[in-house]
Parts: C-alpha cells; structure tokens; sequence
C-alpha cells in the first residue's frame, strides 16, 4: 500500500512539474506570436516586450505592447500600453476554443492621426479586414479559416485611457481627451470562439468607434478651437486652414 502511495505521490509531483514548466514557457510563445503574426495582420510594427505569467493564478501580464502607424502617417505609434492583464480559463487550453475570462488594457495612451482625407484608425481596421478577407464595414465574404485554435473573450476591459489627436495643421502639437471605459462582453460567443484575427478586428472596430464618439471628438474640437489662436502657423495658408477646420467638427471626424 505504501509502496503505491509512494509512486502515486511520484506521479502527481511529476504532472505538477510539467505542468509548472508548461505554464512558464507560455510567456516566450505569447510574445513571439504577438510579434510575429500581429504585423501580419495589422500591417504595421506590432511589439511586445515582456509577458508575465504567474504559475499560481494562470493570469499573464503583457509589458509594454506597442501597436506601430501605417506608412503615410508620422506620429511613431497609434497604440502604447504599459500593462495588460490577461486571465485564461486553464481547463479550456486543451481544447479547440480557448476561453480568456478577462483582458484588461490599463491606462492606454491612444495617438489618433488625421491625415490624407482619412486617420490611421481606418487605415489599420481596412487592413485587417483585408487579412480576413472581408472589406468595408460590413462582412463581404466569410471568414478565412485558418485551422488554428479559436478564442472567446468574455470580457474585454479598457480603462483609464487617453487619446491624442495629431495632424499636420497642428505644427507639430497635439491636444488631448480622456477616453471613456469600454467593456465588451463575451467576444466570439455567437460562433463558438473565433479566430484571434478576428477577435482582434471586432475589438479594434470597438475601439474606434470610441475614439470617434461625440463623447470624444466634442472635447477634442473644444480644445482644438481654444488652442487655434495660439497656434503659430508656418504660412498664412496654414493658419486659415486652421481656422477652417474649427469650424467643421463634423468634416474634420466624419468617418
């Protein structure tokens, strides 16, 4: 009796072992696919520079996470976070749909660019939409099935965030609003968990459709006008386009 106690207790010491050593690996492999298959997607710098997982919890912090601008725009990032947490349900790792409990994004600073008659914002979500094989606003097509795992978000959380709004009639200055907390539930439900693409497309329309909000353009438009007359354009052409654009708050974030 003893003797299978001993091996029983051999076995579970070992199952503890592997799955310890499993779980702190999973940091290098999320880092890597954010890395790697997020440019793919985005067609932009997608970066990542730490994954946290705690072998205790199974809840994963990602450090500084940094999604790049289309070329054409110049301010050097659309997206950069210091910290967001991710807490998976561990019993759903093995099977065909992962379940992730909660992402939360914390303290995003959001750098929104107008230029060439449309923002960088849109020119991202056209992107992966693309890469989806849908265009436009709405799905034309079905969904590329990649064959891969699929995830469902129950919760989705951004919080505490900023956005700054660039654009080249500014001089080189940008002004700023607080970005409303947004909470998505249950993300890929309707089709039993989804592809991370596009799990990632519906966040990102989401977050954009935020970020274009009256909530959000009314405040940036106030501080647009009351910073317009301190602003030293270039040229005189510059400066009346200025002054034109205060006065269209509906042509400057139309979509």
């Amino acid at each position: 009796m003893k003797k299978w106690i001993i091996i029983g207790g051999a076995v579970a010491i070992f199952i503890i072992i592997l799955i310890v050593v499993g779980i702190s690996n999973l940091g290098p492999i999320v880092k890597s696919a954010v890395n790697t298959y997020g440019p793919r997607i985005t067609k932009t710098e997608v970066r990542l520079e730490d994954v946290d997982i705690s072998i205790f919890s199974g809840e994963a912090r990602l450090k500084n996470f940094c999604l790049g601008n289309p070329k054409g725009f110049k301010s050097p990032q659309a997206i950069k976070v210091g910290s967001i947490y991710v807490d998976v349900d561990e019993g759903s790792l093995a099977g065909e749909t992962i379940i992730i409990d909660k992402i939360e994004v914390v303290r995003p600073e959001i750098t929104y660019e107008k230029a060439h008659q449309t923002d960088n914002f849109k020119t991202i979500l056209n992107s992966v939409r693309s890469s989806l094989g849908t265009k436009g606003p709405r799905k034309k097509q079905p969904e590329k099935d990649s064959g891969g795992k699929r995830i469902l978000i129950r919760n989705f959380i951004v919080r505490d965030g900023k956005v700054n709004l660039t654009m080249s009639m500014l001089a080189g200055k940008s002004i700023s609003t607080s970005l409303p907390d947004i909470h998505l539930k249950n993300v890929g439900k309707k089709k039993e968990g989804v592809s991370p693409a596009k799990a990632f497309e519906e966040v990102f329309a989401a977050l954009y459709e935020k970020i274009t909000s009256p909530e959000v353009t009314d405040k940036l438009n106030q501080e647009l006008k009351a910073l317009a007359p301190g602003i030293e354009a270039v040229t005189k052409d510059a400066k009346k386009e200025l002054e034109a654009v205060t006065d269209k708050v509906k042509g400057l974030f139309g979509k």
